[in-house]
């Protein structure tokens, strides 16, 4: 009998705490640790893989949401990993070894469901690909799925001339905040392009928002930008190529939607022990992070089916064992 990827992916779905292969190797009777070792540094798990397990599960919508964004796979610990690089940290705001992971979340607009359907592991130095290429392929590779979306979302990152001039090319709307810095104009180029945290608004603006040029973009083209409180201490500029939207409610609504993404990657983060990983090999780090979004795929299967949390299924396995060992207390290795 041969280990296979269903094995690995049983093993992160069941550990609780320690999702390395040597505690895998001191659980399994038929397969050492060095069979271990080889079948996921010889075995090849692709992006595509992940996306032959979620196709049947995805409810598809006309107006659905595809939402780009990255992560960083923390590894300060593991610095002599091959796929590890310092690299700029949303979560703690500041530069730190890991691994980052560019992913795609498809998001249902009337039932709220979302799935991770593709990701690229940054890895610049092997394939010379930048995070911003990465989503354009991803993007690319959605079109020629045929899959139905309507609305793109990303992050401030993302906001770069390519991608958005792609997306129009294909027909598709997007929201996304820019940098406080960014050069805008809102004067028909009567004045000087100026950064948008500068631009002056009216009252009509504020609530409706105002068609911008950014600069660097073709002469004609215009987007609407909105100004969007997102908290007392926080505010975003919001740009858009849907020009029906005529309200800053609507666009911080839509914008809103982004957040799935982040739900997402802190539950893959928290229950399938994607950054827990200490082999230094690039293929068996590809193959750890592969089975993690795919055990991930089926803890939010299981979640939707049950209308419990992927948490409370995660740690129902320890309750499970807890209860079993209170009704049997003369198997407890606790003495009377």
């Amino acid at each position: 009998m041969r280990f296979t990827k269903m094995d690995y992916c049983q093993f992160l779905l069941s550990s609780q705490v320690n999702y390395t292969l040597t505690h895998l190797a001191d659980h399994l009777e038929r397969f050492s640790h060095d069979t271990l070792t080889r079948y996921l540094g010889e075995t090849r798990m692709r992006p595509r893989h992940l996306w032959e397990k979620v196709q049947p599960l995805l409810e598809q919508h006309d107006e659905a949401f595809l939402i780009f964004d990255d992560t960083v796979l923390d590894k300060r610990y593991g610095t002599k990993i091959e796929l590890v690089r310092r690299q700029w940290s949303g979560n703690e705001k500041r530069i730190v070894p890991g691994i980052g992971l560019v992913s795609c979340v498809y998001v249902h607009p009337v039932s709220g469901e979302f799935w991770i359907i593709d990701y690229r592991i940054y890895e610049p130095q092997h394939d010379g690909k930048s995070k911003l290429e990465h989503v354009a392929d991803m993007f690319r590779s959605a079109r020629k799925r045929g899959l139905c979306f309507d609305t793109v979302l990303m992050d401030t990152w993302y906001a770069s001339r390519d991608l958005i001039l792609l997306f129009e090319e294909n027909q598709k709307r997007y929201y996304c905040p820019i940098k406080a810095d960014r050069q805008v104009d809102d004067s028909g180029g009567q004045q000087p392009y100026q950064r948008v945290d500068s631009l002056e608004w009216d009252k009509r603006e504020s609530q409706r928002g105002k068609r911008v040029k950014l600069k660097g973009f073709p002469k004609e083209h215009k987007v609407q930008l909105f100004r969007v409180e997102v908290s007392t201490h926080r505010t975003e500029y919001v740009v858009t190529n849907d020009m029906a939207q005529d309200s800053a409610q609507g666009a911080r609504e839509v914008c809103a939607v982004r957040w799935k993404i982040e739900e997402s990657y802190r539950d893959v983060k928290q229950f399938t022990g994607i950054e827990a990983c200490q082999c230094r090999s690039a293929r068996i780090q590809r193959n750890h992070i592969h089975c993690a979004l795919q055990v991930w795929t089926r803890l939010r299967e299981v979640s939707y089916a049950s209308g419990r949390s992927i948490q409370q299924l995660k740690r129902g396995l320890l309750s499970e064992y807890l209860r079993q060992q209170l009704k049997n207390p003369s198997l407890s290795m606790v003495p009377a």
